[in-house]
């Protein structure tokens, strides 16, 4: 088996060797190689230590230095060099309290999370792989390295990195990774809100993002996101769904574009549908109002997970919205526009297409004539250039004032007033019409 290495890292592993240490490509970048795919970045693991690193390159900086890790620039790219190292007890399921550099790289192999991150690589020595990672490659199976109850004990993350890579990858997770992460799942809440956001996401843009339904059976949503196993456990009985909450959501989730916000839209939408759930006397199930407590719901998740405010409010209005009615009442349609967001409401035709894909058969045809009708008629107002928002408003505060009218919240009330006059008729958008109107 040969790698091509980037010239840069080859660079490193000889100089490194040149002075008697062992040098070595490891984990992800080794892993990505044999599939094929073009590593994100390339990291290297040595017999030397971080200060005998430190000698043979010009330009390094200290990035994790108590854990044996430095970065080595060479032509603005930076390169993470770790020395071989036995990580000692870990105390918060999390970090080691120590580590103990070693000159043996089978002992820095063997902390590793996975097999098939497990593997190490240098143009002398060929492929290391102690722990039969390219088989699990093969066999397509997500399977810690050793005792995996010991690996996620060690650090709690490795669940989630779990469930990620195999959506990633498509890959199954193996019996005894699977039992442990069923045993061991509590143990995520002493991981940071920051870390279970990015493996979360990483999981929802990845090829597979149908694995969220792995993460219920392992039990990682009950502690992570309770309101999805309700969903889960949450029959429609309703003539325009076959499917229970949570089963619809994973097919919205198969079915929509991959981007950040939408997956998290498709997610969330309907989440509070188990708290909104009233079955009339017939039998039939209704959730009214369950797109604005959905949208509450999406607040609380985004602010324990630390989330940004753009993709909060971008997925909380698509949350809000995505059961909009209007017909095709282009007055209607406007002001809608306008509620939801010029940016965003492209993105509401994607999940609502994606909706219907996720719903039964009754009236789906017609549904999906109605979207397209729909769609036209955004096409048309925006060919026509009506106005939608404040930033097409043919008047700004500073005409206001050049105007005779005092500075003040007062202004923002005159804008937005004006605007609503504005959606019902696009046509008195002028500046002379619009002042004349106020005055």
């Amino acid at each position: 088996m040969v790698i091509q290495l980037p010239e840069n890292v080859e660079k490193i592993i000889n100089t490194l060797e040149a002075a008697g240490f062992e040098a070595y490509a490891v984990g992800g970048c080794v892993r990505d190689s044999l599939l094929g795919r073009i590593p994100n970045d390339w990291d290297i693991t040595t017999s030397a230590k971080p200060e005998e690193t430190k000698a043979l390159f010009k330009n390094t900086f200290d990035t994790g230095i108590k854990h044996g890790t430095i970065s080595v620039l060479l032509d603005h790219v930076v390169y993470e060099v770790t020395t071989y190292r036995i990580d000692g007890e870990y105390e918060d399921s999390r970090h080691p309290k120590s580590v103990v550099f070693t000159t043996l790289l089978s002992e820095d192999l063997r902390r590793r999370d996975f097999t098939i991150n497990a593997m190490a690589y240098n143009p002398r020595a060929g492929l290391v792989d102690l722990y039969e990672g390219q088989e699990d490659i093969k066999r397509k199976v997500i399977r810690c390295v050793g005792n995996a109850e010991e690996r996620f004990g060690e650090d709690a993350l490795r669940i989630l990195r779990a469930i990620r890579f195999g959506a990633q990858l498509g890959y199954e997770i193996d019996s005894d990774t699977s039992k442990a992460i069923k045993e061991l799942a509590p143990t995520l809440l002493n991981i940071s809100a920051e870390r279970i956001q990015v493996e979360l996401v990483k999981m929802l843009t990845s090829d597979h993002p149908e694995y969220i339904r792995k993460a219920y059976e392992l039990g990682i949503t009950k502690v992570l996101l309770p309101e999805f196993d309700r969903m889960m456990e949450t029959e429609q009985n309703n003539p325009h769904h076959c499917y229970s909450v949570g089963e619809h959501t994973i097919k919205v989730l198969e079915n929509i574009k991959n981007n950040r916000v939408l997956r998290l839209a498709a997610l969330l939408h309907d989440i509070a549908k188990p708290v909104t759930k009233r079955t009339d006397k017939e039998g039939i199930d209704h959730f009214n109002g369950h797109p604005e407590k959905s949208a509450e719901i999406a607040k609380a998740f985004f602010a324990k997970y630390r989330f940004d405010n753009d993709t909060r409010d971008r997925v909380c209005r698509l949350v809000a919205f995505h059961d909009w009615t209007i017909g095709l009442n282009r007055k209607k349609f406007r002001h809608a526009i306008h509620r939801i967001g010029e940016e965003a409401f492209p993105d509401i035709f994607e999940l609502n297409r994606a909706d219907l894909l996720g719903q039964s058969e009754y009236k789906k045809e017609e549904k999906m004539e109605l979207l397209c009708e729909l769609q036209a008629e955004y096409a048309e107002i925006q060919r026509l250039g009506q106005c939608t928002s404040l930033k097409t408003l043919a008047v700004t505060g500073r005409d206001l004032i050049e105007a005779g009218f005092k500075p003040g919240p007062e202004l923002g009330e005159k804008l937005n007033y004006l605007l609503e006059k504005v959606l019902d008729n696009p046509e008195i958008n002028n500046k002379e019409t619009l002042l004349d109107m106020l005055k």
